[in-house]
Formats: C-alpha cells, structure tokens, sequence
C-alpha cells in the first residue's frame, strides 16, 4: 500500500527532474521494463542506435551480461548504460503524464538533464556520454573518490592544511555530505584518518579522480572530440550543478562538457535555490537512488514541504518499482495519466473460485480521524 499526504494543485510546486552521476548501475537493471513497457523498449533501442557509431560493443548485450562480467567495471560501459537507461525512465515517466518544470544532473547526469529538456540530440548527447568516458579510461590508476559524511567547509579545511594539491572537494552533495577526489595515496591517508575519528568515510569504487585538477590532462583531447556537437535551446529550463545558475544551454558546447567533468558538483545549493523558487516535487530518474537522501536532507533544511521520489531500485522488480514511484507521485497529488499501465504485459487470465463463506461486509478503507473539539 503506498500512502501519502495530497496538496492541491496550487500546492505542489514545480517538479524538478534530478539525473545522478555513475554508481547507481546494476546488472539486470530495466530487464524486465524492456518485456512489459513498449515505450521503454522502443527508447532503449534509439539509444542503443545513437551509441552504436562510438562503441565497440551494444547496449541490449551489456543490460543482458551478468554482475560478474569484467565490462560492469568500465566507465566507458557503464555510464552509456545508465545515460540510456536514465533516458529511457525519462520516456516513461513523461509517457504517464508527468512532464518537469526544469531538470538538473550530477556530473555524467547533466548530459542526460541536457538531453531530457531538448538541449542536445539524442546523437550528441550519445555522442558525448561515449566518447567522454572513453577518454577516462587513460586516466585509471591515477586517483580515486571517497564520500564524507562531513560538511564541505569542514572537509576543504582539512584537505588544504593536510593534503594540499592532492586532494580536492568534488561534490557537494548534501549539508553533511561530501565527495572528495585526488591521488590514490593521500586519498587512502584521508580514509584512515576519517576512520580514527570514527567518521564514516567511504571510498567510490572508481580508479580515476574527477572533478579536480587531474581532468585537465585530457582537456584538449574532450574538446578535439566533442567540437562538432551543436548545442540548442532548450525546452524546460536547465540549471546547471556545474555553474550553480540557470543556464543558456546553446552554451553547453565542449568547453562546458570539459568543465563539467572539471569542476566541483554543487548539488546541495542547487537543490536549495529551486526549493526556494517554488521547486517541491523532485523526481531522481536513476536505476538506483544515489541522490535521493542527499535532495531529502537537502530540502529538509528549507522547511519547505517538499515530495522526493525515486524510480528504481537494485535488484527489485523494475516494473513493480515503477509503479510504486508513480503511485508515491499520485497519492501526493500529482495528476498521472495510468493508461499506459495497459501497455504493459498483461498475465493470462485464470478462473478463480469466490469464497464459500459470506463476506464479512468489514471495510478496510484509510480514514482521516474524525476531528473533534473541546
């Protein structure tokens, strides 16, 4: 039973779309929406299309591999698999009758959020996601991320008095939660000493250092590869996690591809500025929720009534967690258009025998509390 508390439509505010960056992949992820959703199926093969002319392998076989194959490991795989996942959630969510009033994305994520509101192609988005990561592959081994769960101030205070030039804050996720990134062995000496304080630092299982001075070694090759893409005005607003504003998206060019890869993810302000603006629904379209408690502690401080919903889950029932998102979306009072839900496979019918027994006529309706006063 999925239950919640219904505003009314003045009261809902604007919905935000939120895209994560990489971590949120699992094997099997959106198997079972590519059986029971046309609309999901149809968006992964256009995706599996546009990827095709920059990779060596296909989309569809990666989704089929298991956990154990050694391609789950590369960036280079792994975050076109989600920038096609993540768009093809896109698809269905819209497809349902909930469209966004602005989008936003973390790190890989913007390239989706650029995609999802009209301001690239389908091709260059593609385009850019595929060639991108390849690009990181030359830099494995040379760094790494870990998440703190310490504020930003805290955390760049203590990075610039102990680990100077090699380690930097990459994201600014929440109030309490922050991603650091640089060399591999002062990384390992800022775990070690998070853990003596019994602060529960966690190191991302990435082998590269993004977010921080380590990208610029590929800054020339990022902008040769991506100088032909063409950047368009966009459909629905776009605020950008990497300049913390609303931006012109015929902007987001190589340079600002580079840039996003560069610097620091500032999530937490991002998620503040669009609550205070009239932003309360924010929706994160991901196969896993990685930014969903972050935009909830985030909104938390705002005192604002704010709905954060997330779509899928690793390792439930994709199909079911769809469902779920959007009844969590309706039950808070956002209108959703379940006419689609009749596109997705239907199980044969059975016969089934009544019960012998008279029905008990006892209702198990969720009633408000009658009011009652003094």
């Amino acid at each position: 039973v999925v239950t919640g508390i219904a505003r009314k439509a003045g009261d809902l505010g604007k919905v935000v779309f939120v895209f994560p960056g990489q971590g949120g992949q699992w094997a099997g992820m959106g198997l079972r929406l590519l059986k029971t959703s046309p609309a999901f199926a149809q968006s992964i093969q256009a995706c599996e299309q546009a990827l095709a002319p920059h990779t060596d392998w296909t989309l569809t076989d990666i989704l089929h591999r298991p956990h154990t194959d050694p391609l789950w490991q590369r960036a280079d795989v792994i975050q076109p698999a989600l920038f096609a996942l993540m768009t093809s959630l896109t698809t269905l969510w819209q497809s349902h009758g909930l469209n966004p009033d602005a989008v936003i994305g973390h790190s890989q994520g913007e390239i989706t959020a650029a995609h999802a509101c009209g301001a690239l192609s389908l091709e260059d988005a593609a385009k850019i996601v595929a060639l991108r990561s390849q690009t990181l592959q030359t830099l494995q081994g040379s760094g790494g991320m870990a998440s703190v769960p310490l504020p930003a101030d805290q955390v760049t205070a203590l990075l610039h008095t102990m680990w100077p030039d090699q380690l930097w804050v990459a994201a600014i996720n929440a109030p309490t939660t922050t991603v650091i990134s640089g060399d591999t062995q002062a990384l390992t000496q800022a775990l070690n000493h998070y853990r003596d304080q019994d602060i529960d630092a966690k190191r991302i299982p990435v082998d590269y250092a993004s977010h921080c001075p380590h990208i610029q070694a590929v800054q020339h090759e990022l902008s040769d590869l991506l100088r032909d893409i063409t950047p368009r005005a966009a459909t629905t607003p776009f605020y950008s996690t990497t300049d913390n504003q609303w931006t012109d998206t015929t902007t987001l060019n190589a340079h600002y591809w580079y840039r996003n890869l560069r610097q620091p993810v500032h999530l937490t302000n991002a998620i503040t500025n669009l609550t205070h603006q009239g932003h309360h629904t924010y929706i994160e379209i991901s196969p896993h929720p990685t930014l969903t408690p972050a935009i909830q502690e985030t909104t938390d401080t705002t005192h604002t009534p704010t709905t954060v919903i997330s779509t899928l889950r690793r390792n439930h029932n994709d199909t079911h967690q769809l469902l779920h998102a959007l009844a969590h979306a309706h039950t808070t009072g956002h209108p959703i258009n379940w006419h689609p839900t009749h596109q997705h496979h239907t199980p044969t019918p059975q016969h089934t025998d009544l019960p012998t027994y008279p029905f008990q006529h006892q209702r198990y309706w969720l009633n408000t509390p009658t009011q009652t006063g003094d």
